[in-house]
């Protein structure tokens, strides 16, 4: 396919993608209509319907991507395993859109199971294996790490195609959709689901054999390969501890305002959702990572995201434990004093904080230059050192041997040589 053609066709998909996309979403609020007549003019009621769909703003990214990388490198199929990725994400979200509408109101558009049974119900698999499985076995160039990867490939594609059977031809009650059954299924074959439910564990044995070959990949890659993975790692580990962080964080503010009245409980399930929502739309880091990785664009600036992700996170969580924990001691104390709550622990808390945030930054960022960037945190101290003396030393003999040490200990280099300019007079003293 010549490139021409290549970046016509990523573009078309990605276009068709985002056309999905917004036909779902509009059968989504539509839906959110007819379930709840005036919801429109309910500013609480639009704001909660919009942080339920926000969060597939997500998956729109991987087409977007893809297309990207797949015309500028339509050789590499990275770029398309995105693209399609991305695609079969917005056909899963327009027939779920276009089924709940469509038993919303019975008879106001065709075929609302079957479109359901189709594309909805079993496009999951096909989905989590490209991007689960494929994305990591091929990263970031496009080639297996090795002939031997290649039984996996051929495994992972035979679990796929067979759950994809499996869950496309199970008989029963189709998933979120008021018991209606899957008009594909083999309603005399039972058999069918017992093997999907022996083969699906078979899906994230083989995800976690190409997430090995990716450690591989990384342990014996230098350079640029290496650099290209730290994207995809950082992005996916970023991903991984703000669920974690914001999990934790609900819970812990959840134990601390347990709701007393049904108002505070709907605030908090808001602010659940809320937090939910940013989890889900942290996804979008990982096709952003990719992109960045395959187009090599402000590619070593990698080292700053994970030395400020270490910094402000690791800062993030001291203060939030700080916090929480100044106002559960504050809050026994003033309670064991006066028999009663008081707003001062809030205040004290949030001054104590805002006092410790510098000086605790400070002292964070130089632990993780210590223990993470050991050799940039030598250099830095070694020109520090070369920096003062340059500023007391008179010898130039022995100023030119700390030079040629302090270049050799910070860069490295194969070879140091200094060459000094002959002093030379002007002409008019001369004369």
């Amino acid at each position: 396919m010549s490139r021409g053609a290549a970046t016509w066709l990523a573009r078309s998909l990605a276009g068709l993608s985002v056309a999905m996309f917004l036909a779902s979403g509009t059968l989504y609020f539509l839906d959110r209509s007819a379930q709840s007549p005036g919801y429109w003019v309910t500013p609480g009621a639009v704001i909660g319907e919009l942080l339920g769909f926000v969060p597939f703003l997500a998956f729109v990214a991987f087409p977007l991507v893809g297309a990207l990388i797949a015309s500028r490198h339509p050789e590499n199929p990275i770029g398309w395993i995105c693209l399609v990725a991305g695609l079969l994400w917005m056909l899963i979200l327009v027939s779920q859109a276009y089924s709940a509408y469509g038993l919303m109101k019975p008879g106001s558009i065709p075929f609302p199971v079957t479109i359901h049974a189709l594309l909805y119900a079993w496009l999951w698999v096909p989905t989590v294996g490209l991007i689960g499985i494929y994305l990591l076995l091929l990263f970031p160039d496009g080639r297996l790490l090795s002939r031997r990867w290649r039984l996996l490939a051929w495994v992972a594609g035979v679990v796929i195609a067979v759950e994809s059977a499996a869950v496309f031809l199970t008989p029963g009650p189709l998933q979120d959709l008021r018991g209606a059954r899957n008009p594909f299924g083999l309603e005399d074959h039972p058999w069918v689901e017992g093997l999907g439910l022996i083969v699906l564990p078979l899906l994230p044995l083989c995800m976690v054999a190409s997430a090995v070959s990716l450690v591989l990949r990384f342990r014996r890659s230098t350079g640029v390969v290496r650099e290209q993975i730290k994207w995809i790692a950082f992005a996916a580990s970023f991903m991984g501890l703000l669920y974690l962080g914001i999990m934790g964080t609900g819970l812990i503010f959840y134990l601390i305002s347990a709701p007393q009245t049904p108002s505070d409980l709907g605030s908090q399930s808001l602010l659940g959702a809320l937090l939910e929502n940013v989890t889900v739309l942290s996804f979008a880091g990982v096709p952003v990572a990719i992109g960045f990785a395959v187009l090599k664009y402000r590619l070593y600036e990698i080292d700053i995201l994970i030395n400020r992700t270490l910094v402000y996170g690791s800062l993030t969580a001291t203060l939030v434990g700080v916090y929480v924990g100044s106002i559960i001691v504050l809050q026994g104390l003033v309670r064991a004093l006066t028999s009663q709550e008081s707003q001062l622990a809030i205040v004290a808390s949030t001054l104590a904080v805002a006092a410790l945030f510098n000086p605790l930054r400070r002292r964070v960022q130089a632990f993780v230059d210590r223990r993470f960037y050991r050799r940039k945190y030598d250099a830095t101290k070694t020109l520090e050192v070369f920096s003062s003396k340059l500023r007391d030393e008179t010898n130039l003999d022995a100023l030119s041997d700390d030079l040629t040490s302090v270049v050799k200990e910070t860069m490295q280099p194969a070879h140091v040589s200094l060459w000094l300019r002959p002093e030379t007079t002007r002409k008019g003293e001369q004369a």
